[in-house]
């Protein structure tokens, strides 16, 4: 079983890159972030077309959007916030079959937070600590097993999931503020499957900025994109990957994919 999240930064835009996606790694499931299209607009016979024949999409116009495209029957989770009361398609979740017992799957799209870390100063940042701090609390009062959590977080937790842990520590994905509730979250019954294969004195990044003309020289990139499991299903883990050349892809998003292996 192998699961794919990527920040595709416009489904319809960049609709031929999905499909060379999956014919390049024939994922059963893709989530999907920033897909920037209301549900009445959303591709659904092209995504058909690819082999993806159980879909779920929550979006809007222009911005944010999430959505799970999957191969294997998913069963719709509904009963999940909406999350500071915005109701801005940042969350979506269902529900799969692994190795026989149901399988929870949440997809997130974490506000990007803007670019002062200070919440009186910045209403993004405000609502950005907001959301992750929501998030851990829902999350903490549930009883999680057979979860698997992805998506793009917007925040680097580690020191080296940033080209520069000191030049980064005042920039918005790796404040203290950011980093110390994303861990909280994640410490509250969850492990990370990325780290899991790299270990956390390794670089690891999945986004590079538009703004670096040469990203593969400069590699000045940052964890933003992430995969995270109940330890229940640490022991089906059997493969990772992050496809870094996909930021070579022409008009391509500034996130890579990133693909998890499970042993069904």
């Amino acid at each position: 079983m192998r699961i794919v999240t990527w920040n595709i930064n416009s489904l319809r835009l960049r609709l031929p890159l999905l499909a060379r996606l999956g014919e390049d790694l024939r994922p059963d499931i893709i989530c999907l972030q920033e897909t920037k299209v209301p549900d009445d607009l959303f591709p659904a016979d092209a995504i058909r077309e690819l082999g993806y024949t159980h879909t779920l999409y929550r979006g809007m116009k222009a911005y944010n959007g999430v959505a799970i495209l999957s191969r294997v029957a998913l069963t719709s989770l509904d009963d999940t916030p909406d999350w500071c009361g915005r109701g801005d398609c940042r969350h979506i979740a269902a529900s799969f079959s692994l190795g026989g017992e149901a399988v929870e799957l949440h997809n997130f799209y974490i506000p990007a937070g803007g670019d002062i870390p200070d919440p009186e100063a910045n209403p993004k940042f405000a609502h950005k600590l907001a959301f992750v701090d929501e998030a851990t609390a829902w999350f903490a009062s549930r009883s999680n097993r057979r979860t698997v959590l992805v998506g793009d977080l917007n925040i680097a937790p580690l020191e080296q999931d940033v080209w520069s842990h000191k030049q980064l520590l005042t920039v918005v994905s790796h404040t203290p503020p950011e980093t110390t509730r994303l861990l909280a979250w994640q410490e509250n019954g969850f492990v990370d499957a990325m780290r899991h294969f790299v270990p956390a004195d390794e670089k690891l990044y999945t986004w590079w900025s538009y703004r670096n003309r040469d990203w593969k020289a400069s590699d000045r990139g940052r964890r933003l994109d992430h995969v995270w499991i109940t330890p229940d299903l640490t022991e089906r883990l059997v493969d990772m990957t992050v496809l870094r050349d996909v930021r070579d892809w022409p008009t391509t998003s500034d996130h890579v994919p990133v693909a998890v292996d499970f042993r069904d």
